[in-house]
């Protein structure tokens, strides 16, 4: 049951980022943005995990799983997610990461056995299924890109989705092994902060322009929601519960979003989100009531 909560804390907690960085998202390119990100959410989890002295919680074999972890779920998992929101869109790149799911329970049962009784496989299913519903608005950005071949995007959709499940199973065993969730997350995040730091080497990822303060401080509250709290609750719960249950709860984002859009933006969610959210409720106390 915790792992539950923690899975939920943890969508919350990414949702809560994205409504901080919806506000620079269209100023700040991708990458540059992921770079500050990851480099603010290191600098804070670092502070955490001297004054908490959680690095001794860590050895050598729990790191290297994090770090495997880290550039499965962060370096891949994040190049590939902005190639495919360039090539299909937000609104499909979000249907195509409710793939995240059905690859973590599988690579959970391949790799380490995990199995899910009926009426949690029915909740995620539900889950999954609400989620796809929440999303499939209408969106007016995806009318203005310019158009490229789908097959590419829902290819690069389903790598991303791959990797994120990946780096979820990778992280287990760290967990596992008690590793502190924010020293865990301080090692993923620094791994990705060197990798995209290490990317301005290319002048192809080479920022045209800095961020402004104004926008800087904005990446570094998403940071501190989604990479500092979310991504360490995410690791507590990867540390009590199945692979596939944990990544499926905690990609719930998009209904948690909903009643936040509607409190700051005033925008009222769609017929077929409420009925997402409703199908990802009724997922969520099939799988709590049966864990």
């Amino acid at each position: 049951m915790l792992a539950v909560i923690l899975s939920l804390a943890a969508a919350a907690a990414f949702a809560a980022s994205a409504m901080f960085i919806d506000s620079v998202s269209g100023r700040v390119g991708p990458l540059q943005l992921s770079r500050w990100q990851m480099s603010l959410a290191f600098l804070m989890t670092a502070l955490i995990v001297a004054v908490t002295g959680g690095w001794q919680t860590l050895d050598l074999t729990m790191a290297l799983w994090l770090t495997a972890s880290s550039a499965s779920g962060i370096m891949v998992g994040s190049l590939t997610y902005i190639a495919t929101i360039q090539y299909t869109g937000p609104r499909i790149s979000a249907l195509l990461f409710t793939t995240a799911s059905p690859f973590a329970l599988a690579l959970g049962f391949g790799f380490r056995g995990e199995t899910v009784s009926l009426v949690q496989a029915a909740g995620v299913g539900l889950i999954v299924a609400g989620i796809a519903l929440a999303v499939m608005g209408p969106s007016q950005d995806e009318g203005a890109r310019t158009p490229k071949p789908l097959w590419i995007g829902i290819g690069l959709g389903l790598v991303t989705s791959f990797a994120q499940a990946l780096g979820s199973l990778l992280a287990r065993p760290a967990m596992l092994a008690g590793a502190d969730p924010v020293a865990a997350m301080a090692v993923r995040s620094g791994t990705g902060a060197l990798f995209f730091i290490a990317l301005l080497a290319l002048p192809a990822f080479r920022p045209a322009a800095l961020p402004s303060r104004t926008e800087v401080r904005q990446i570094g509250f998403s940071a501190l929601a989604g990479m500092v709290v979310g991504m360490s609750f995410l690791m507590a719960a990867l540390a009590r519960g199945d692979v596939g249950i944990v990544t499926t709860l905690s990609s719930t984002t998009p209904i948690l979003i909903l009643p936040m859009v509607w409190a700051i933006y005033r925008r009222i969610p769609g017929p077929l989100a409420w009925v997402g959210a409703a199908m990802a409720v009724v997922g969520t106390a099939l799988i709590s009531g049966a864990s």
